[in-house]
């Protein structure tokens, strides 16, 4: 029995921002699993890929993580370009890896599945209730509301929501992925909408404004801690995030205290190309030293 294990694919990524021009491995269960590798808890990666494309597990693996790698004709490619204010990005894929399957998910135990669909049909949402019968269910939900178009990424609703979400205890969306779900811009509506489709913790992520969690009942508000450096790459950033929170969570940290620590770890990331590869006791140091912070009003 597994304290977390992350589904989803691991990517080919190629990252354009106005500094340079990077070629690196990527994906939700990528960064989230680099993020998680150091943190004190029972993990494991279920991800898919090419045979020719296997170092990249195989480096995951010399870093003690322990990886389900199952086998795929082709592996994801991502195309990420971000503007100046690394806040927002647009998504080219020119080529996809197959679909995980019930056989391969539902013989895994854990306590906390955290799904990471790149793209719709990644993970099919059908095995979000069996997976929630078995352990507590975390969605970061961007790939369901992504539509390759002429390899072109296009954002799209999604019409099996109100039924999948129901059996999803944590959701992660940034404010686009909101507004796309429920018709709402304003973060407090949009949160509400989603806890009564039944997320039980609604996770919004609001980049360089911060983070608000909605449990039902209060709505926690997050400050995004200010880099002690330079901005360099924000890919990754939500998944490092995630990372942050669920190892929190799994430890039974309350939702601010959890909030915050995930957000010092997405600053940690934010200062360098590739993945968080920190330690808690990096995290801790940041939210005791780092007085600068950008507090949201929702």
């Amino acid at each position: 029995m597994y304290d977390i294990c992350c589904v989803g694919h691991i990517t080919l990524d190629k990252v354009v921002t106005p500094k340079a021009t990077v070629y690196m491995a990527g994906g939700t269960s990528f960064y989230f699993s680099n993020a998680i590798s150091n943190m004190d808890l029972s993990y494991t990666l279920v991800t898919a890929l090419a045979e020719k494309d296997k170092d990249i597990v195989e480096e995951l693996r010399s870093k003690g993580i322990e990886v389900i790698a199952l086998p795929s004709v082709y592996t994801v490619y991502f195309e990420n370009i971000y503007t100046r204010d690394q806040d927002h990005r647009v998504q080219r894929v020119s080529q996809k890896a197959d679909p995980f399957t019930a056989d391969q998910l539902l013989a895994v135990d854990a306590r906390i599945f955290h799904l990471g669909p790149l793209l719709a049909d990644d993970i099919p949402w059908e095995l979000i209730r069996p997976l929630s019968e078995k352990g507590i269910v975390s969605l970061d939900v961007q790939g369901y509301l992504r539509e390759v178009r002429n390899k072109n990424v296009h954002a799209i609703d999604w019409p099996a929501k109100k039924e999948a979400l129901r059996h999803v205890h944590v959701l992660k969306a940034n404010e686009s992925e909101m507004m796309v779900l429920t018709g709402e811009n304003d973060v407090r509506k949009g949160a509400r909408i989603l806890f009564e489709w039944g997320v039980k913790e609604v996770v919004i992520t609001l980049g360089s404004k911060g983070s608000v969690i909605y449990n039902g009942r209060n709505f926690y508000i997050i400050p995004a801690y200010s880099p002690t450096t330079s901005v360099v790459d924000a890919t990754g950033c939500g998944d490092t995030y995630m990372a942050g929170y669920l190892y929190c969570r799994a430890k039974g940290k309350g939702l601010q205290e959890s909030g915050e620590f995930a957000a010092a770890m997405a600053t940690l990331k934010i200062e360098s190309s590739g993945p968080f590869t920190g330690t808690e006791d990096d995290v801790m140091a940041l939210l005791a030293n780092n007085k600068r912070r950008v507090f949201l009003e929702v």
